[in-house]
């Protein structure tokens, strides 16, 4: 069966993020566990991707029709948003460290990421049921997710007015990260157009129900491929790229050398209440 263009697309996002698997593998192995919960959460996002691709090219395959095939990749697709988020705030997390490998604002930070589980909660259960209620939780959750994004802009804006406490390799991450931000930025507000530009996302065969209106061209599903590829795949593909390279190519555990005394309480400021 030959694969539209949403099938093509799918394909196209398994060959893009499986050398990405391996890659956060290896960076998640670099870090550990304890300092890389940004790698960890870039590596679930690789998962995501190639995972809901898989399931979109299986349903445009299988024969007769099935619609949970549709249902399971969509719905990976909707709430692929979130692991990304999660992982720029990971990331953002690091930069607060300290020469000797001590994490600060735990507490914040965890709650931060508590209340970012509600948004792909909402998100996935509306993508998956029906009624005017779903709606309104698709459309909650993907205000969380521009709520989210607007706490990561505000913490990288303070760690910046705070840049001359951070370490040596770290205030590379964060103008990485702060680069990042403005592909992610494109990524949030294409959810938001497409989440807006329908009543419904259900799924009843191997579409969803065709939205009407000024953005209908935005809806994931049904809208324009070409959009589709430039605010969604080609933005997401960006952050992962740079937040790769950056893992690989910055040498942030020669940040936890032990520094000349001076510049040590400098940089461990940044850590004081």
């Amino acid at each position: 069966m030959t694969l539209n263009a949403q099938g093509v697309l799918a394909a196209v996002t398994i060959a893009m993020y499986v050398p990405f698997l391996f890659i956060s593998i290896k960076l998640v192995a670099k870090y550990g566990i304890s300092r890389g919960d940004g790698w960890i959460l870039l590596l679930i996002f690789s998962i995501i991707r190639v995972l809901g691709g898989s399931l979109l090219v299986a349903a445009e395959e299988v024969m007769p029709v099935n619609t949970s095939l549709y249902i399971g990749g969509y719905t990976l697709e909707a709430s692929g948003l979130f692991p990304l988020l999660l992982c720029t705030s990971g990331l953002l997390h690091s930069v607060f460290q300290t020469p000797d490998g001590f994490m600060r604002y735990n507490t914040q930070f965890r709650l931060f990421h508590i209340f970012g589980m509600v948004a792909p909660v909402l998100t996935i259960i509306g993508v998956t049921s029906s009624g005017s209620s779903a709606n309104t939780m698709r459309r909650a959750g993907v205000i969380l997710f521009c709520v989210l994004y607007i706490i990561l802009v505000g913490v990288c804006l303070y760690l910046w007015s705070q840049i001359r406490f951070v370490m040596r390799y770290r205030k590379q991450l964060l103008k990485v990260i702060s680069i990042s931000l403005l592909f992610l930025v494109i990524r949030t507000i294409y959810s938001v157009l497409s989440t807006f530009s329908s009543s419904t996302s259900v799924i009843t065969t191997t579409t969803t129900t065709q939205p009407t209106g000024d953005l209908a061209k935005f809806n994931m599903f049904t809208g324009e491929w070409q959009i589709y590829l430039v605010m969604d795949m080609l933005m997401e593909y960006a952050i992962v790229i740079i937040y790769a390279v950056a893992g690989l190519v910055l040498p942030l555990d020669q940040d936890y050398k032990s520094p000349a005394p001076d510049s040590y309480q400098d940089e461990y400021l940044l850590s004081r209440p």
